[in-house]
């Protein structure tokens, strides 16, 4: 059994604890009280069915802690998956959490294998070994679905590492004797190789929805039918039936800071695409907004801020992107959002009466459709054609 610590209680490090902690000692540490308590008391702070059900069933070898002593002392490996938001300020990654966590590990246990699953920009890895002087520092990138963490670790599509020492192949094999899928593919390249790929698989899925939503915006402005064109083009298994129902743009914790992070990498580097990625987002939003301000509504009704059904993370949502072109454009909003804790979100009332909502607003604006809504379909404006994500 090999004792384990995981630093940060997110959908990363508690999808990651979980996983470990089928078999092995699990300690993870977080600043955040009630998420401490939280898991200690089997309870998810976090909206996945996945950890809420392993969480309540499983026999797990799983501690919370705020003290760091406990977590990283005597630990084999320790996991950083702490936050590392993107700042426009600097145009980049804001690493500070991460390095920290280093720091912490090294002098309170400088033999233990620190493994980044955070994301980081290219680079950071070799850089941070450096700076830190500790060569136990290995990238290994995350691939996972918000509200589907546990799932995507338990059935991953690869497992990517950024080394190749003995101590970087056990921590894959660790990984690999957790999940459920058989035969799990695994890549061990250099961290830089390992960073990219992450950066890289992000803004791809990101063109991906970039290019269907401006599909959309074609279709919608001539008339056309976007479904028929979407179902006409993803009959070929060349591009497939996949992440392309069209939205109000992409959003969450990784997408908009991922692509954002891989352009500022680029710098020196000639491209067209990836700038092209970026601002697209911004553009559909700007289409969306155009189109409900043009049917002139009395009042708007927002359904949820989340980023995408089966979610409670409304960071970076491309819904709040374009209240805030509304509210420029001088609209009236009220917002139903159960999970905000104040009355009031942008200068726009939060109501938590879903009933009110419907009965105060001529036009409900929906990125993702649910039955809740169909009594008022009459009112709902949404480009969700396909009901899935």
């Amino acid at each position: 059994m090999t004792k384990i610590a995981v630093a940060g209680i997110g959908y990363v490090g508690l999808s990651n604890a979980i996983l470990l902690a089928q078999r092995h000692e699990v300690i993870a540490h977080d600043v955040v009280p009630w998420k401490v308590n939280h898991v200690n008391s089997n309870r998810t702070p976090i909206d996945d069915k996945d950890i809420k059900q392993y969480l309540n069933e499983k026999e797990l070898n799983l501690t919370a802690t705020l003290d760091k002593d406990e977590a990283y002392i005597d630990a084999e490996i320790v996991i950083v998956a702490t936050p590392t938001d993107y700042d426009a300020e600097t145009n980049y990654f804001n690493t500070a959490s991460v390095e920290s966590v280093i720091r912490d590990v090294s002098t309170r246990n400088p033999g233990a294998l620190i493994v980044i699953r955070s994301t980081v920009p290219v680079g950071f890895t070799a850089n941070v070994r450096k700076k830190l002087a500790n060569p136990n520092v290995i990238f290994c990138p995350e691939f996972l679905r918000e509200g589907k963490a546990l799932r995507d670790n338990l059935y991953p599509g690869r497992i990517v590492v950024g080394d190749d020492s003995i101590r970087a192949r056990k921590f894959a094999g660790l990984l690999k004797e957790a999940a459920l899928r058989e035969n799990v593919p695994v890549l061990f390249t250099r961290s830089t190789e390992a960073e990219a790929i992450k950066l890289f698989a992000n803004t791809y899925l990101a063109m991906r929805v970039a290019f269907f939503n401006e599909l959309d915006s074609y279709a919608v402005s001539f008339g056309l039918d976007t479904r028929q064109i979407v179902e006409g083009i993803c009959g070929d298994p060349r591009i497939g039936a996949h992440y392309n129902n069209p939205s109000f743009g992409y959003g969450g914790y990784c997408l908009p800071k991922d692509t954002k992070q891989l352009l500022a990498n680029y710098r020196g580097v000639p491209q067209c695409l990836i700038t092209a990625i970026v601002t697209a987002n911004e553009c559909r939003k700007d289409f969306v907004a155009a189109e409900i301000a043009r049917r002139r509504p009395q009042r708007i009704g927002v359904y949820r801020l989340a980023m995408k059904a089966g979610s409670d993370n409304y960071r970076e949502s491309s819904v709040i992107g374009v209240i805030e072109k509304l509210r420029a454009r001088g609209v009236d909003v009220v917002i139903y959002e159960p999970l905000l804790p104040s009355k009031e979100f942008l200068g726009f009332e939060v109501i938590c009466d879903l009933a009110a909502m419907k009965s105060k607003c001529d036009l409900i604006l929906a990125n993702r459709t649910t039955a809740e809504l169909a009594d008022v379909a009459g009112k709902v404006y949404t480009r969700d054609l396909f009901e899935h994500d």
